[in-house]
C-alpha cells in the first residue's frame, strides 16, 4: 500500500447511526421507528467506582458512555427506555471524522510545539470553521480531541458550522466533584448536546529537548539529517521525547479502548487531535507499514471521513464544499441524512 498524502483528496469511511439519532428523530417528526437497548454496566473510571445508568440519564451526557442500534439513516426518534432489552442489528454504519487542528502560533513561527499548550492564529480560527463547513451535513454524536487546546479550539470552531445546531459540551470527570457541578437538569436541553471527551492519549508527539526550538536554527545546528531522522523516523525518538511509535501505542491503544467501541455500536464520531497522533490512528485504520506512515502528511484544518461498517474502515478522504450535494452520496444513509438537514431548513 503506498504511502498517502491526505490534503484534500477523496478516500472513504464507516458508519454506524446511534445517539445522536435520538434527537434528530424527534426533530425530524418521524415517530415510526422503534429503538431497542439494553441495560448495561458501564466504568467512568471514576476513583474506581462502577456507575449503572436508568432511563433519567437517557440524553447527552450518557452519550459519552452508551450505545444504540440504529443507523445513520434511521435518523431516530425520543430516547428509548434503557432498562428494556432487546436484539442488537448488525451491519451497522457509522461516520469517523479526523481533524488535524488548525495552524498554532507556534506553526506559524516554525516552533517545535509537541505538547507544549498553544492556541490557533487567525488563520488556524478560519481553518477550523473551513473544516466545519465540510462536516456540516454529516452526523456528529460524540467528540473527541486532545487535551491541548488548540485541537479543542478546531473542534468548537468546526461545529459551530454544523447545519444540526448542536452544542459540544465539555465532560468534566476528573472528579466527583466537577461531574456533579457540570450536571444538565434539562432532558430536552441534554438532547441538544454532543458530549466533547478529552484524553491526554490524542496529545501530539512529545517532543523532549526540541520543543520551543525554530525548527530551521535546530536544522542549523544538529544538521538536516539528524533532525529529520528524529522527526520523520518511526522509531527513533528526539532528545527526551517520544518517537511515532511511542506516540502510536498510547493514541491506538486509546481509540481501540474508547473510541472504537462507540464507532462499532453505531455512534458517529469526529476525533481533533495532532498530525501524528492522527498518523497513528490513520496508520491502524488503513493497516499502514511504519514505512507508510512516514510518508503520510496531513494538512491542517482538512477534515478526513471514514465510514465504518462490519468492523472494517473505509476511507473516503476529505468531504468538499458543503455546496456539493455529490459528496454526501458516499453512503445512502449520509445522502438521507442530508435531506433530513435540508427538511429541516426548509
Amino acid at each position: 500500500m503506498a504511502a498517502t498524502t491526505f490534503n484534500g483528496s477523496v478516500a472513504t469511511s464507516k458508519t454506524h447511526g446511534y445517539i445522536g439519532n435520538f434527537a434528530l428523530h424527534q426533530d425530524f417528526g418521524i415517530s415510526s421507528l422503534q429503538l431497542t437497548t439494553k441495560r448495561f454496566k458501564i466504568d467512568l473510571g471514576l476513583s474506581g467506582k462502577k456507575h449503572h445508568w436508568s432511563r433519567k440519564r437517557d440524553s447527552c451526557l450518557i452519550q459519552a458512555s452508551f450505545s444504540h442500534a440504529t443507523t445513520v439513516s434511521d435518523e431516530v426518534s425520543t430516547p428509548v427506555d434503557s432498562t428494556k432489552a432487546g436484539p442488537t442489528k448488525k451491519s451497522r454504519e457509522a461516520a469517523l471524522i479526523l481533524i488535524r487542528h488548525g495552524e498554532s502560533l507556534w506553526n506559524e513561527k516554525n516552533l517545535f510545539t509537541g505538547c507544549v499548550d498553544v492556541p490557533l492564529t487567525r488563520k488556524g480560527v478560519e481553518e477550523a470553521i473551513e473544516a466545519g463547513k465540510r462536516i456540516s451535513n454529516i452526523p456528529v454524536d460524540m467528540i473527541y480531541t486532545s487535551a491541548l487546546i488548540r485541537a479543542q479550539m478546531t473542534a468548537m470552531l468546526a461545529m459551530t458550522q454544523h447545519r444540526r445546531k448542536k452544542v459540544p459540551i465539555v465532560l468534566h470527570k476528573e472528579s466527583e466533584q466537577a461531574e456533579s457541578w457540570s450536571q444538565i437538569f434539562s432532558q430536552e436541553t441534554e438532547k441538544q448536546c454532543i458530549p466533547v471527551v478529552t484524553a491526554w492519549q490524542l496529545n501530539e508527539r512529545m517532543y523532549g529537548e526540541l520543543q520551543g526550538l525554530n525548527k530551521q536554527e535546530t536544522a542549523d545546528k544538529y544538521g538536516k539529517e539528524q533532525v529529520h531522522e528524529w522527526r520523520r523516523s518511526y522509531d527513533i525518538p528526539p532528545p527526551n521525547g517520544e518517537s511515532l511509535e511511542m506516540c502510536a501505542e498510547r493514541a491506538v491503544a486509546y481509540f481501540k479502548e474508547h473510541i472504537e467501541p462507540q464507532l462499532q455500536a453505531g455512534k458517529n464520531v469526529m476525533i481533533a487531535a495532532h498530525g501524528n497522533s492522527l498518523r497513528s490512528i490513520i496508520m491502524y485504520l488503513d493497516k499502514l507499514t511504519s514505512q507508510e506512515v512516514i510518508s503520510l502528511e496531513l494538512s491542517t484544518g482538512i477534515p478526513m471521513l471514514y465510514i465504518v461498517k462490519e468492523e472494517k474502515y473505509i476511507r473516503r478522504g476529505s468531504p468538499a464544499a458543503p455546496s456539493e450535494p455529490s459528496v454526501y452520496a458516499y453512503t445512502k444513509n449520509l445522502a438521507r441524512y442530508r435531506q433530513k438537514l435540508d427538511e429541516m431548513v426548509h
